[in-house]
């Protein structure tokens, strides 16, 4: 069943004729009980998707469905859903338990019942003994858990997290997204996570929106979005680092062989895979990501070129390349340390070159993990026509 149905949702700020849209044509339907991301740059509308289906926005215009009904105009406190705030929006002067307890007093929750959902809540939240704490005292971690198990105790039918680790420091936020995680698991509650953090959204969620300038630019799970991105800004975004984006010109030999001229001069043979896909003298940008190439020896190599930066990360190094005015970046394990001006010889991998037109963004040809035919003028898996709009159906 699909628990949260959203049917070409429009929103905008403003009434005038030119005014932009914060989110534009977006179809989702979500099963009961997954864990979706919505993963995008600041300004790109995810927290105001998720502020409309909390029921906190207007939506103009499309149809907004909760397990089947349309809830539209349904009042927020209606509508089963529990919001945590990236910011904590606690009550400094109660305690954490009266914080927790407060929506249900509200709705005049007996007494008894109160205590048993916050007491439990708080033990599933790892904050039973803070009870009596006042939050203004509490760290930054704990306080997030607060703010989630104020938003649980609603027993809500669907869980909407904006940007809930974003004030904390990299070893909270590892700690509290397998907490999230764990949480998800156990409760089985539809959740909907906003943030901009890909790590958070690849490691926490079953499916991923990306979203851009208020478009859905693919919708798929996390090896989906990595190993199949559908457009340039998502093979961009996606990645760290991020994907290796060149123009490159197509050249085809005479005996058929064809080859990637880059805008430094040096080339590149085509994966025999995306052959069929290009014409000779076309312009396309070609990707391929950093952990995707390796470095070789000088009889067997795809490209020669000349080191720009070398770093030594510990686990790994970076070496990256300059071409004109692009940066190619390279991951190694391998421990030899490099220079500026060093020559290396470098392998691609062909089953993950990724080919884009240079005109639209949209990938074209065959190729990545799956081998999936992937068409252009495509938001990611079944899409509407235009590389404005998408939607998808799990």
């Amino acid at each position: 069943m699909n628990h949260l149905v959203l049917k070409h949702i429009y929103k905008k700020y403003s009434n005038g004729a030119d005014a932009p849209y914060a989110v534009k044509d977006l179809s989702l339907e979500i099963p009961e009980g997954s864990f979706v991301g919505i993963l995008g740059p600041s300004g790109c509308g995810k927290s105001t998707t998720l502020r409309m289906v909390a029921g906190l926005e207007e939506i103009t215009a499309g149809d907004l469905e909760i397990a089947g009904k349309k809830c539209n105009h349904v009042p927020s406190k209606d509508r089963g859903v529990g919001l945590a705030f990236e910011e904590y929006a606690l009550y400094p002067p109660l305690t954490v338990y009266d914080n927790i307890a407060f929506c249900l007093r509200a709705k005049k929750v007996p007494k008894a019942e109160v205590d048993q959902r916050v007491r439990a809540i708080a033990a599933t939240m790892k904050v039973e003994e803070l009870l009596k704490e006042k939050v203004g005292g509490l760290s930054g971690g704990q306080k997030q858990r607060v703010n989630i198990a104020r938003a649980l105790v609603r027993n809500p039918k669907i869980l909407l997290l904006d940007e809930p680790l974003s004030h904390l420091d990299q070893k909270m936020r590892q700690i509290l997204r397998r907490e999230i995680k764990k949480l998800h698991n156990e409760i089985k509650c539809t959740t909907i996570l906003v943030t901009h953090d890909q790590m958070e959204a690849l490691s926490l969620a079953d499916y991923i929106a990306v979203m851009d300038q208020g478009v859905l630019k693919q919708f798929g799970t996390p090896k989906e979005i990595y190993n199949e991105p559908a457009n340039v800004f998502v093979a961009d975004f996606i990645g760290e680092p991020p994907m290796n984006l060149l123009t490159v010109t197509a050249n085809t030999e005479g005996d058929g062989t064809a080859f990637f001229e880059m805008e430094d001069g040096s080339c590149i043979r085509v994966p025999k895979r995306l052959q069929r896909n290009i014409e000779d003298k076309g312009r396309y940008i070609m990707g391929i990501r950093p952990t995707d190439m390796a470095l070789t020896d000088r009889r067997d190599f795809d490209w020669e070129c000349e080191v720009d930066v070398f770093e030594d990360l510990g686990e790994e190094r970076t070496i990256s390349i300059r071409i004109r005015e692009d940066f190619c970046t390279m991951v190694t394990q391998e421990i030899q340390k490099y220079k500026k001006g060093d020559r290396i010889h470098v392998k691609l991998n062909p089953e993950r070159v990724y080919l884009f037109d240079r005109e639209t963004g949209e990938r074209i040809g065959k190729g990545g993990y799956y081998g999936k035919d992937v068409q252009p003028q495509r938001a990611g898996g079944n899409c509407a026509e235009s590389s404005d709009t998408g939607s998808l159906s799990l």
